[in-house]
């Protein structure tokens, strides 16, 4: 059986920076499912397709073709991944996620990117849903505050004006939808390790995972 590395965990916890480098380190494929939840999110609401279930959701669902491509996220022809971190994105992603029917447009292709090798796989129900026989689960944590804090300087570096408060309260309202949706809530798995990122560089945080899958024997599982 091939490794699989589950990493979940808030907005702002660092799992995309981690993920990748860890990915890298271990030699193994990377899977970002947060950035083709933000593509499917960004093409619905950008149709005016409203984050509620009912046929034109269904509709648009079947008609949408997600694929990962050296590092791109393409929605049928269109290359979407200079949209997926804005704004606009960051507020509507998560009512769009919580749809059972989104869910199960991305589950079995999520679970294909495993089935040709190892793969370190983020999101926010990795673990609990997706990969429930994972080879090693990670839950990475990190306070409010720092999490803001990432946000906010991710954002100013893309250009973007926005104030911390701003920054913070949309991590708030992004915990609370992700936390309390009835399908596939945020949470650890059960045998997951919890793993703090605060006053961490990323490499110390990969290099503690290493060490965590090298314990676990996950190359060999």
């Amino acid at each position: 059986m091939t490794p699989v590395v589950t990493l979940d965990g808030p907005a702002g916890a660092g799992k995309s920076t981690v993920a990748k480098r860890l990915a890298a380190r271990l030699g193994l494929s990377y899977l970002d499912t947060g950035a083709l939840y933000r593509a499917l999110a960004f093409v619905l609401d950008r149709g005016g397709v409203l984050p509620a279930e009912g046929p034109e959701l269904l509709r648009a669902l079947e008609a949408l073709h997600v694929d990962l491509r050296e590092g791109r996220v393409w929605v049928g022809s269109e290359d979407v991944t200079e949209f997926l971190r804005s704004s606009r994105v960051d507020s509507v992603v998560s009512s769009y996620a919580a749809l059972p029917p989104v869910r199960d447009r991305l589950l079995d292709l999520q679970r294909q990117q495993a089935r040709s090798g190892g793969l370190v796989a983020e999101g926010r129900d990795m673990g609990t849903v997706v990969f429930p026989r994972a080879s090693l689960k990670i839950f990475l944590t990190a306070s409010d505050e720092e999490r803001a804090r990432r946000r906010f300087e991710e954002r100013r570096l893309r250009g973007e004006e926005v104030s911390m408060e701003v920054v913070r309260e949309g991590i708030r309202h992004r915990d609370g939808q992700d936390a309390s949706r009835e399908v596939a809530p945020l949470r650890p798995a059960e045998n997951a390790v919890l793993v703090a990122t605060d006053g961490k560089t990323v490499d110390e945080v990969v290099e503690e995972i290493v060490t965590l899958f090298r314990k676990a024997d996950c190359s060999s599982a």
